[in-house]
């Protein structure tokens, strides 16, 4: 059963369409993340699935609950986690997890949220005294107070330094582990990589792209084959200087790699950084979303 399940869904604001009659669907257990830049409709359709937004046309149905119908079975199921969640300042971790507890009928104890989140040794603090990263941690054990099935989060680790940003990833690997469903909203590229089994591109209120990364960098065009040669000598036939480095695409990488080692093997030529460079998420992104803005 799919953990969420959307067809045709639209939603205008007056003259604008956001969500031109997107179609949407995410495995129960999965981590999915929804990619586009500002003002591509993301936070439009992740507020209707969460049920704070009613659509104008199409189907929706989230855990088999229509958010819009069902919109308090359906909240007391599912966790949000947003870029900021103003909680008191003043009162300590466990205070504030003890507080959002009682509005849940069978929460998480609040032991067990301190220990997955990493925070026992913060637990008596104020919420004022934690670092960036420790209060981002807060926000997520807020989400999962409820023990929900399915977990709704937004950017989750904005302004993050790569070490945390990576304690962060391990965590919510974790929770799909315990069978949480996960929809990921976030600008990194690195992170819906790693933390996503499929991914959907948004661009001007349409999905440009659905599958799973390592699919939609296939797309992005050819491996190319990248080098230096010592100054002053050519090129291998076929070489183009490409940002400081000479590339060839190759259609074919093993006998792209062998005809350039050949010729640096019988010219006597150290080839300096020989990688072979595969599209990545970010470039199938770029091309994706700028094809899509042009075209609207």
């Amino acid at each position: 059963m799919a953990a969420i399940d959307v067809r045709g869904l639209r939603k205008a604001y007056r003259d604008t369409e956001a969500v031109r009659g997107i179609d949407l669907s995410v495995d129960e257990g999965e981590v999915f993340a929804l990619l586009g830049p500002n003002g591509a409709g993301k936070t439009t359709t992740v507020e209707i699935l969460e049920g704070y937004r009613h659509a104008d046309a199409g189907q929706v149905r989230v855990l088999g609950l229509d958010p819009r119908r069902d919109a308090g079975a359906l909240r007391a199921r599912i966790g949000i986690v947003l870029q900021s969640s103003g909680v008191e300042q003043y009162l300590t971790v466990r205070e504030t997890l003890s507080m959002f507890s009682r509005y849940y009928e069978r929460p998480r104890p609040v032991e067990e949220l301190l220990e997955l989140v990493g925070l026992r040794e913060k637990a008596t603090q104020r919420v004022r005294t934690l670092s960036g990263g420790q209060q981002r941690r807060l926000d997520l054990a807020l989400g999962l107070v409820g023990d929900p099935e399915l977990l709704f989060l937004d950017e989750p680790t904005t302004g993050f330094d790569p070490s945390a940003r990576r304690e962060a990833w391990q965590l919510v690997r974790d929770l799909t582990s315990l069978g949480t469903t996960v929809l990921l909203t976030t600008h990194y590229m690195e992170e819906a990589d790693y933390l996503a089994r499929r991914v959907a591109v948004m661009s001007a209120g349409r999905i440009v792209a659905e599958g799973r990364p390592d699919e939609l960098a296939n797309r992005a065009g050819s491996v190319r084959v990248r080098f230096d040669v010592p100054l002053g000598q050519e090129p291998p036939r076929g070489a183009e200087l490409r940002g400081g480095h000479y590339e060839i695409v190759a259609e074919d990488v093993a006998r792209t790699l062998h005809e350039v080692t050949t010729w640096a093997l019988e010219r006597g030529v150290s080839l300096q950084s020989l990688e072979v460079a595969r599209p990545s998420l970010e470039d199938v992104y770029l091309e994706l979303t700028s094809e899509a803005q042009a075209t609207a």
